[in-house]
């Protein structure tokens, strides 16, 4: 294939399913502005991984498989940073519930954030971005009762740094 035919049939592939990308996308996250992110990536992705599409299936489906995959990735990066940034204060809720709100999720981060390296991913992938321990441990490419047994260590390590059990149930709750 020419490059002009490869630009041709690319700039074919995006008029006609560029409107379906962004619907699929908009629907998962409800933003404009992240729709149009992973529209642009998933058509960027394609340019780059074109030698891996089958010509003898559809294309319809590989499409959308590289959207939805870049969909989760930006949500899970989103989520990630909405934990980080500061967060503003709710409406309705009084200054000081939020300030103390805030520094007991400082607190559990503090704490967090001495665990090792394994334990804290453990954690931030089951209780921040919403997997589940099956889901964690086939990211991190490890078997679920090894994966079950991080997290009970991790938990086990946070319950120790934080003495009074009712606290960390209410600091763990506030946090995730």
């Amino acid at each position: 294939m020419t490059e002009n035919t490869h630009k041709e049939f690319m700039e074919e592939i995006f008029n006609k399913h560029s409107s379906m990308v962004y619907r699929t996308a908009y629907f998962l996250t409800k933003s404009r502005e992240m729709a149009d992110d992973i529209t642009q990536e998933t058509f960027i992705r394609m340019i780059k991984k074109i030698h891996l599409y089958d010509s003898e299936k559809p294309i319809e489906p590989w499409i959308y498989k590289i959207t939805i995959n870049i969909t989760r990735n930006m949500i899970r990066k989103q989520k990630l940073i909405n934990l980080i940034r500061p967060s503003d204060i709710p409406r309705g809720k009084a200054v000081e519930t939020t300030i103390l709100e805030n520094e007991r999720k400082d607190d559990l981060w503090k704490e967090i954030n001495q665990l090792s390296y394994k334990s804290k991913e453990l954690i931030i992938l089951h209780f921040y971005s919403e997997l589940t321990l099956a889901e964690v441990a086939n990211s991190l490419n490890i078997p679920i009762g090894t994966c079950k047994s991080r997290l009970n260590y991790a938990l086990t390590k946070l319950r120790e740094s934080i003495p009074d059990k009712e606290i960390f149930k209410q600091k763990l709750k506030e946090g995730i």
